[in-house]
């Protein structure tokens, strides 16, 4: 069987798969609602590997003997992709996250009701966290997207790579992709405070120089987005503050205390009626919570956050606990996701 990437990517796209996994000795995988399945019988054999991973990457795939994988973006039959092409145990492999034509809107996406209002800010950090596939990128677009059709600014993204493209409205956007636009989320996000921005998104606030300037760029009345791999609002701030040197934490701290004013955390997870759903922890900073993030007393977000529902925060328990009431999702799965198996056991 000689495989196709664009027939794949056409039945990964009628089968609501949000992923295509290619393994030499395997069949060819999709995800689906958080699930891979076999998408074909026949396994991959290395030249089929190989012969699609150099269809994927073009004339970037040269780059491969050296780096060992690469990053980037491509269409496929019709449908935008971010493509991850690498090799493992000598053998090419690949992974393909086929991403949505048309931003979502963002009251459309299950977030609480305090969301919307952070695409009026002006000035400040939100952050939106969560593992890799809960859906970081559609709330970040959405959020943005929100802005460009309602305020009159210049956003600047820096992305790795560029998922979803923005049809300017009322805003001026440049996208700018790392690696072939600029050479780092640094070096993009030190440019980008010359480029006289109103919003900056940062794909990845991965390393000490893009926090630092992200920062400053709060400090100095830019709006910022930006995500971290965390699961939980306070673990962000720990995330945040443990990249720099212990004799800069307090500083940091003072810093972030006086910048952040929000942090999504976010999961995806299974419906009991089929796909899936979002469940989020909205941390809204308080003086309380700035307090806490000052002293380094991050382990009392938490009840700060579950106590201030009336400002429109929400703990990822609470959540949980509303998503299984409401039955929405099992009551197995909330309690698998959350911290407080007894809080969701009683209230959920």
């Amino acid at each position: 069987m000689i495989y196709n990437m664009e027939e794949l990517a056409a039945q990964a796209k009628s089968n609501r798969a949000s992923d295509i996994h290619l393994v030499c000795g395997l069949p060819p995988k999709f995800r689906v609602d958080g699930r891979l399945e076999n998408m074909a019988e026949v396994p991959l054999t290395e030249e089929d590997c190989i012969n699609l991973c150099k269809w994927l990457a073009g004339e970037l795939f040269d780059r491969l003997e050296h780096t060992g994988e690469l990053d980037f973006s491509k269409e496929i039959s019709g449908i935008r992709c971010r493509c991850h092409v690498f090799k493992q145990q000598g053998k090419l492999s690949a992974a393909v996250r086929l991403l949505s034509e048309v931003i979502p809107r963002l009251d459309s996406l299950g977030l609480p009701p305090s969301v919307p209002g952070f695409t009026k800010l002006h000035k400040g950090i939100v952050l939106v966290t969560g593992e890799t596939g809960s859906g970081k990128s559609t709330t970040l677009a959405a959020l943005l997207n929100e802005i460009n059709h309602t305020r009159k600014d210049h956003i600047v993204t820096l992305e790795d790579p560029i998922e979803y493209i923005y049809t300017p409205d009322q805003c001026l956007i440049n996208q700018r992709e790392i690696g072939r636009d600029t050479a780092s989320f640094s070096e993009g996000l030190r440019a980008s405070l010359r480029e006289d921005p109103d919003v900056i998104l940062i794909g990845e606030m991965r390393d000490r120089d893009t926090i630092e300037t992200a920062i400053t760029a709060a400090e100095t009345g830019h709006l910022v987005f930006g995500t971290l791999h965390t699961d939980c609002a306070s673990d962000a701030i720990d995330r945040i503050v443990q990249v720099f040197p212990e004799g800069m934490q307090n500083q940091i701290r003072l810093q972030l205390s006086m910048t952040l004013v929000a942090v999504i955390a976010q999961q995806l997870l299974r419906k009991k009626t089929g796909g899936r759903i979002l469940a989020s922890e909205v941390m809204v900073v308080t003086d309380a919570i700035r307090n806490m993030i000052r002293t380094g007393n991050t382990p009392q977000i938490a009840n700060a956050i579950s106590t201030s529902s009336a400002l429109g925060g929400q703990t990822m328990d609470q959540c949980l606990a509303m998503l299984s009431r409401s039955r929405q999702i099992d009551r197995e799965l909330a309690m698998e996701y959350g911290k407080d198996k007894d809080f969701i056991r009683k209230n959920g």
